[in-house]
């Protein structure tokens, strides 16, 4: 199923995200916690794709499991050592399973890249042309309620959310946030910007210490004093700080599908203890977290 269609059935939604192995030796432990949160059932599940694209043919198979046990896939595609070839022929192995959804990223740098000179697609909004000419996909994007943290500044970063759209973006997945306030100020600056599509609201429960650390220098994430004082008194205690991190991210979610944001994305982690658990506070209030 297209994702457009999940999102435009007035019902809020609940999606989840995991990640494909490195390498072959942990394969099949990637694939047994992949397969444990599609048996959650979320409305959809999305796949990412690894730095300079090492992991593309790890992403179609994962994708291909989640689709054969009935959630929809998003796989993820960037544009990092990319080229149209590369494109098609992920396009192809990606329509061959059965997958309609693409998420069209930049992607991150790799190790010891400074720049998108070399790139033959330096933007998603030039990737996503691409992908429409080998397949009929719905294609998602990414945002920034704090910006890139390459942009010059917000204004800048919300017109290229326009181009992303203009190119034929269907819907956008924030960056992970930990302030509602901000993304409540980004989501009426995009709609100001004539950006209508649906926007996803993404959500990570922090559950080690030493992870929002690199959250923090990748995302340049601001981090509000309510969740440094949880993780200053919990950090030391794992299944303390795992079980404060739920909440704190139950929380968000909740103020933000009482303030009308009805879909959520959760950066999960290949962690389906604690996507249960949040579905589990969510039981009553978003359908496909209600278990039979």
């Amino acid at each position: 199923m297209k994702i457009s269609t999940i999102l435009n059935t007035g019902i809020p939604t609940l999606s989840l995200e995991v990640f494909p192995p490195k390498t072959s030796e942990v394969y099949d432990s990637v694939v047994k916690s992949t397969n444990e949160v599609a048996a959650l059932k979320p409305d959809f599940m999305s796949v990412t794709y690894g730095a300079a694209g090492s992991t593309r043919k790890y992403t179609t198979d994962i994708a291909a499991n989640i689709e054969k046990s009935g959630v929809t896939a998003l796989a993820h595609l960037t544009c990092v050592n990319a080229s149209e070839e590369t494109i098609r022929d992920q396009v192809e192995s990606l329509k061959a399973v059965g997958v309609e959804n693409i998420l069209a990223l930049r992607g991150d740098l790799p190790e010891g890249v400074e720049s998108t000179d070399e790139w033959i697609y330096k933007h998603a909004s030039e990737l996503i042309p691409v992908i429409k000419k080998y397949g009929d996909f719905c294609i998602g994007g990414a945002c920034y309620p704090e910006k890139h943290p390459e942009a010059e500044d917000l204004k800048t970063d919300i017109l290229n959310m326009k181009k992303k759209v203009d190119a034929g973006c269907e819907f956008l997945t924030t960056q992970m946030f930990f302030d509602n306030n901000i993304f409540y100020n980004y989501l009426y600056r995009l709609r100001d910007a004539g950006v209508m599509v649906p926007v996803i609201a993404g959500i990570m429960p922090v559950t080690n210490a030493k992870q929002m650390a690199r959250i923090i220098k990748l995302s340049q994430a601001f981090i509000p004093r309510r969740y440094v004082a949880l993780l200053d008194r919990f950090g030391h205690e794992p299944a303390a700080l795992k079980q404060a991190a739920i909440a704190y991210a139950t929380d968000q979610i909740l103020d933000l599908l009482a303030n009308g944001v009805d879909h959520i994305h959760i950066y999960t982690m290949n962690k389906p203890d604690v996507a249960a658990k949040i579905q589990e506070n969510l039981s009553e209030i978003v359908p496909s977290c209600k278990k039979s």
